[in-house]
This record gives C-alpha cells, sequence and structure tokens, in this order.
C-alpha cells in the first residue's frame, strides 16, 4: 500500500473512532415537575425541539414550551362522554389524539383552531392503545382484537380519513389479544418496517408500512392477562428491547425483558430474574450506540448502561411514559404530573 493509501486509511480510522458513540454512563437523575393536576398522561411526544405535546384521562391534553415551561392545555368532550387519551402521535403539520374505550375517538387538529374528529369506531371490545406515523401521509393506530384479529386502522392522507385493516390481510388473532395502553410504545417504527407489540408476546411485523404482515414470538412471560410485552423500542432496524412483567406482581423480573438484533427475527431473554421488574416503557438513550437504556413505571426509573445486561435504580418516583428530548434530558409523565428528566 503506498503512502497516500495509508494516509486515507489512518484518516477513516481517526474520523471512525471520533463517530463511534459509547455510553453515558449516568448514576443519578434530577426530577423537576413542570405540570401538575388530577389526572394521568400515559402519551407525550415531541413535536419539535420546543415543544411537548400530551394527552390524557379528563378529556385533557395541551402542549408544554420546554424552554420557557409555559404550558397550554385544553379538554375535549364528545357529546356527554370525556375522553381518556392513551394515544397521541404527529406530522410535520397536524397532532393526533387517541381516545381508549368504547367509543374510539380519533381527533387531529382542525383549520379553525379546534380538534376534528376524524375517525369513529363502535362496538364491544373496542379499545385502542398506541398510534405512530411513518411520514406525514401514512399512520397506524393498534388496538385490541375484536372479531378474530388485532384492530389496526391506517390512514394515507394526512390523517384525513381512517381505514381498518380486514382480517383477511392479518395474521389470526388469539382471543383476548390486544396491546397495553400503557405508554403508547407498543409501535415502533424505523423507516418502513414497524413492530406491534400485543399483550400475548407477540409481534406483528411489517417490512412494507401496513401492507403486509407476519408474526414474531417474544419469549417474555404471559401466563396471566395482566402479562405479556408492555413497551417496545428500537434503536435502528435492527437493536431492539421488549419490555413486560406482570403490573400486579411489579417485582417478578422472570423472562420480562428480551433483546433482537436482527430486526425481530430472533429475540433473547436477558437480565433473567434480575432487577428491574415490572416496567410500563423502555427507551434507548440517544446517542449511545444501543448501550444505554431506560425503563420506567410506577415503581420508578430504572438505567442499563450495557445493552440491558445489568441494571440500577435512578430513582423510586414513578411515572407511566417516558420520552427523550436529547442524550440527557427526557420528559415523563404519570400520575397527576409531568416532569422534565435531567441524567447526570
Amino acid at each position: 500500500m503506498g503512502k497516500l493509501g495509508c494516509l486515507v486509511c489512518a484518516i477513516a480510522i481517526i474520523f471512525g473512532c471520533s463517530e463511534q458513540k459509547k455510553s453515558h454512563s449516568y448514576n443519578s437523575i434530577q426530577i423537576e415537575t413542570v405540570f401538575e393536576d388530577s389526572l394521568s398522561v400515559r402519551a407525550i411526544e415531541f413535536l419539535d425541539e420546543n415543544t411537548l405535546a400530551f394527552a390524557g384521562s379528563n378529556g385533557t391534553y395541551g402542549t408544554v414550551d420546554v424552554k420557557t415551561g409555559k404550558l397550554r392545555s385544553n379538554i375535549q368532550v364528545y357529546d356527554s362522554i370525556v375522553p381518556e387519551f392513551r394515544a397521541i402521535a404527529h406530522t410535520q403539520t397536524d397532532f393526533f389524539m387517541l381516545s381508549a374505550g368504547n367509543p374510539a375517538l380519533l381527533y387531529k387538529t382542525g383549520n379553525n383552531g379546534t380538534m376534528e374528529l376524524v375517525y369513529t369506531e363502535r362496538g364491544k371490545g373496542v379499545f385502542y392503545d398506541a398510534m405512530k406515523f411513518w411520514n406525514d401521509q401514512e399512520g397506524i393506530a393498534v388496538g385490541d382484537t375484536v372479531d378474530g384479529c388485532l384492530s389496526i386502522i391506517i390512514t394515507r392522507d394526512g390523517g384525513k380519513s381512517w381505514e381498518k385493516v380486514s382480517c383477511a390481510n392479518l395474521p389470526k388473532g388469539i382471543e383476548g389479544e390486544g396491546a397495553f395502553a400503557a405508554s403508547n410504545t407498543n409501535i415502533e417504527i424505523k423507516g418502513d418496517r414497524t413492530w406491534v407489540a400485543t399483550t400475548e408476546s407477540r409481534i406483528y411485523f411489517s417490512p412494507d408500512k401496513g401492507r403486509n404482515w407476519q408474526l414474531q414470538v417474544v419469549p417474555i412471560v404471559n401466563t396471566s392477562a395482566t402479562q405479556g410485552v408492555y413497551s417496545l423500542d428500537f434503536y435502528d432496524q435492527n437493536l431492539g428491547m421488549a419490555f413486560g412483567g406482570d403490573y400486579t406482581n411489579p417485582v417478578g423480573s422472570k423472562a420480562n425483558k428480551a433483546l433482537t438484533t436482527d430486526g425481530g427475527k430472533s429475540w433473547n431473554v436477558i437480565a433473567d430474574g434480575d432487577s428491574p421488574g415490572y416496567k410500563s416503557c423502555v427507551q434507548f438513550v440517544p446517542n449511545a450506540a444501543g448501550k444505554d437504556i431506560v425503563a420506567i413505571g410506577f415503581t420508578g426509573i430504572a438505567y442499563s448502561n450495557d445493552g440491558g445486561e445489568n441494571w440500577e435504580s435512578l430513582s423510586q418516583e414513578g411515572f407511566y411514559t417516558i420520552r427523550f428530548l436529547n442524550d440527557s434530558i427526557a420528559y415523563a409523565a404519570g400520575r397527576n404530573r409531568i416532569a422534565r428528566l435531567t441524567f447526570q
């Protein structure tokens, strides 16, 4: 190899090393409440780097300005119904929120400053759990099994209309199969790929934005109705983590955490029998090469800096869901509050 070739290789090595990301090795967390009210919040999403959107019980929804802390909130009612919102999503132009229970009510931002009802579903067993968008035109929401298959609705026109996927185009459902509406993290999207986690510890996988579906099985305990996969997150198209457990036995940690490195084709139980037990939401920390993971629940906040093999408790304060603004600041929501979390 000539001198020029050696120089090119040396530069590549230097830049390659500089771009490698590693664990942040956090050992503490600072928690600051930014919104407090008598409600339950299980759905939060960043609309942009400055705005956190939320929706919860009592028909309440709104935004928090992460720079100023300014809060804006409103209440959405439908006839005599005060909805409980457990799923939200957004595009570059619109905000969406979806209620749990019967009837299912899906709203998007309207042109006159109010929320516009764009989808309604009534019937026995109707209960929607999570929602997410692939892009500004295409989005998906998932609910419990109705008429023999998981409930999946899809929009291809920016959320103006939604169509329910026929059971003929979905894997056969299991009676009682659904998704835990605990943190709006039952759906994960990377590119065109989509993973939907269920109470039966199954994952509905679509390689093409919901046009075709196949099943993946996760070895997370699901011997009772309160067990299964509660939350799912992917760092990239290959590395993903599923978190489960049993909220009625939150210390139980047998087969409640699983990892995939091949996009869900295979899953392996990790930290089997070790803490933490039940958590309702799991998220990879940004810019940590998939090494740093945070799991959160009403039992507190747990953190791993080695890809989920070992965990430590950073706080006993309880929350339901969490989203990262960057690799050291996140926002979490739960019973009666939303908080800013600073990892140190």
